[in-house]
């Protein structure tokens, strides 16, 4: 509770210009944000800078923002607009990442493998539409609700069932080959 309310007290002093209120605010969410966008774009470098102009955007807007939703929720909302500005713009994405390193629960092997389940699920993601890959990483990476997916799209709750379900379905299938490699 005291979380939100300090939250809240750091959305007003932004709303009145207070730069370093905002910085909190962006000390507070930066993370969720970037991880937002790298999820949508696959791409380190490019999730950065899309991290970097959503927060200039909620800068912009923020005098317009009411506290109908949670803060959290109209930043992913800006967050998901700017990455697919990123998409349009780049329609080819790489991912950047290097290999984990071999730790001493897991053999070199099982990094490997690791890394490369990894890979072969993100760039299955990547794959999916926008509109259903966006509902999918705000639910199985962001954590979010239903609602709060729907809040944040600005969509019907049943539309988020339904990409959702469109989007596992075709995971399902981009990625059953491998599956049964294993």
């Amino acid at each position: 509770m005291a979380v939100a309310e300090a939250e809240r007290d750091l959305i007003v002093k932004a709303q009145d210009g207070d730069r370093g209120a905002f910085g909190d605010l962006v000390h507070l969410h930066r993370q969720g944000v970037v991880n937002v966008v790298y999820h949508m774009c696959g791409d380190g470098h490019l999730a950065e800078d899309a991290a970097q102009e959503a927060f200039i955007r909620a800068w912009k807007h923020l005098p317009k923002y009411k506290p109908y939703a949670p803060f959290r929720n109209w930043l992913y909302r800006i967050a998901t607009n700017v990455a697919r500005d990123v998409l349009r713009r780049e329609r080819e994405t790489v991912d950047v990442e290097t290999l984990p390193l071999a730790t001493a629960k897991a053999g070199p092997e099982a990094s490997l493998v690791h890394a490369q389940r990894g890979e072969r699920v993100r760039a299955a993601v990547l794959e999916l539409p926008p509109a259903s890959r966006e509902a999918l990483v705000l639910r199985e990476y962001e954590g979010l609700s239903y609602q709060e997916i729907a809040d944040t799209l600005d969509i019907p709750i049943g539309t988020v069932m339904s990409r959702l379900n469109y989007a596992r379905k075709r995971l399902s299938e981009m990625l059953a080959p491998y599956l049964e490699e294993l």
